[in-house]
């Protein structure tokens, strides 16, 4: 097909096609395809370029899952382009691969606060994965804290920022407890200027912490509200969690954010090459200051 022999020379990531509880992705220059439980439809390209697909994963019922390779020669790890940056992409062990293309939009935003805001931001970003909001928002000219529980993917953080040529930038690389941290910055007496969260909807913490957003969202967002600078700016809360919707997000930050702003939510999608479809992938909602 022409189209994925083109975008195979962009060396970046694309959604080519989803339908029948799948994905069929572009990464770099090669085919995958994953789970998709919210692609119900059928989907818009035949079998046949499905059928090019080198690597696939297949989910277990006991949770995570492995990856199927066509051939040896199939790349475990490579280094495409993304966004405005150089990204290691790998093939973990529950599917994931190190990038979420629905939170791209969500990050062009995030640099419009950033830049319009007049003064330079010290930004929390907290379960802060492989560092694509770190990343813009560093990029955008603010001070960045970021967090994450697992050491390997604060450490992949890291390394996508030295293949970008950001290792010099102003980045505090936190391996912690989601509350331990929170905990100790309210006591300091801290305050940031903007928040970023994206909650996994259960997880562990270095010393087996345990994290289950039903649980401890709520206290989380309590335990942040005083955190927030006296000109905060803004507060961006996503979510992969299926009761999660975006009004579910919305009428909870409406119980935690100043009144003086703006509050928006909706789904957060990956627009698919090619055609008009788009593949819905969790809620976001997001609050930032009036005339920002």
């Amino acid at each position: 097909m022409d189209l994925i022999q083109k975008l195979k020379k962009d060396n970046s990531y694309y959604l080519i096609d989803s339908g029948g509880f799948q994905k069929l992705e572009l990464i770099g220059d090669h085919l995958i395809v994953r789970p998709s439980p919210q692609a119900v439809w059928f989907p818009y390209h035949d079998s046949e370029l499905w059928d090019q697909k080198e690597a696939w994963f297949i989910r277990k019922e006991t949770g995570g899952g492995d990856w199927h390779f066509k051939g040896s020669s199939v790349r475990k790890e490579r280094v495409i382009t993304y966004h405005h940056f150089v990204w290691k992409v790998k093939y973990t062990p529950f599917g994931h691969i190190g990038l979420f293309g629905e939170h791209l939009p969500q990050m062009k935003w995030v640099e419009q606060q950033i830049t319009t805001a007049g003064f330079q931001m010290e930004i929390l970003n907290l379960f802060a994965y492989t560092g694509l909001a770190t990343l813009t928002a560093s990029r955008a000219g603010a001070k960045v804290c970021h967090l994450d529980a697992a050491k390997g993917i604060v450490d992949w953080a890291r390394e996508n920022a030295v293949l970008s040529g950001m290792k010099t930038r102003p980045i505090r690389w936190i391996v912690d407890d989601v509350f331990h941290f929170i905990k100790h910055e309210v006591k300091r007496g801290k305050n940031y200027d903007a928040i970023i969260l994206d909650p996994p909807s259960f997880g562990r913490g270095p010393r087996k912490e345990l994290w289950k957003i039903e649980d401890h969202l709520v206290d989380l967002l309590s335990y942040l509200r005083q955190l927030m600078s006296a000109r905060f700016q803004f507060l961006l809360l996503s979510s992969h969690t299926a009761c999660y919707s975006p009004f579910a997000l919305k009428n909870l930050l409406e119980n935690f954010c100043p009144e003086n702003g703006v509050l928006e939510y909706d789904e957060m999608l990956i627009p698919q090459t090619g055609s008009v479809r788009s593949l819905p992938s969790g809620a976001f909602a997001r609050w930032s200051r009036k005339n920002n």
